[in-house]
């Protein structure tokens, strides 16, 4: 993956810089401006988590293009603690830092695709992909 497509989230800011690239990289695909507040908002959720939950990791955006379809995915890896219990991450309304709980379900329901791997004290990766309609 091209370096340029990713971000390293390590402080609070990083997190508008990644919701920046991913809006850039969104435009480029060809979404609307709905569809581009939608994975801004999905990038912003996934930055947040690492940064709140592993102090360290990064955002990386693909486009894809090919016979089918077009779309873009990206992916949040980390190397925190990982999420013990990934089902109840995944309830509406679960918080662990007293947000609003709307995180990674939300993230779910913003895109079309999503998938999480994660294993306790080694890491998280989150894809997340959003095609063309």
């Amino acid at each position: 993956m091209d370096q340029n497509s990713c971000v390293t989230i390590q402080k609070e800011w990083d997190i508008v810089g990644a919701r920046q690239l991913g809006r850039e990289f969104s435009k480029k695909v060809g979404f609307g401006t709905v569809d581009q507040a939608r994975i801004a908002t999905a990038i912003s959720e996934l930055a947040r988590n690492i940064y709140l939950y592993a102090g360290n990791g990064r955002v990386c955006f693909e486009i894809i293009d090919n016979v089918e379809r077009k779309g873009m995915c990206m992916i949040a890896t980390d190397t925190g603690p990982g999420i013990k219990n990934i089902s109840q991450v995944m309830e509406d309304g679960f918080t662990t830092m007293g947000g609003l709980g709307a995180g990674l379900p939300g993230v779910k329901r913003l895109m079309d695709e999503f998938d999480i791997q994660s294993e306790v004290d080694k890491g998280t990766t989150i894809r997340a992909t959003k095609w063309l309609r």
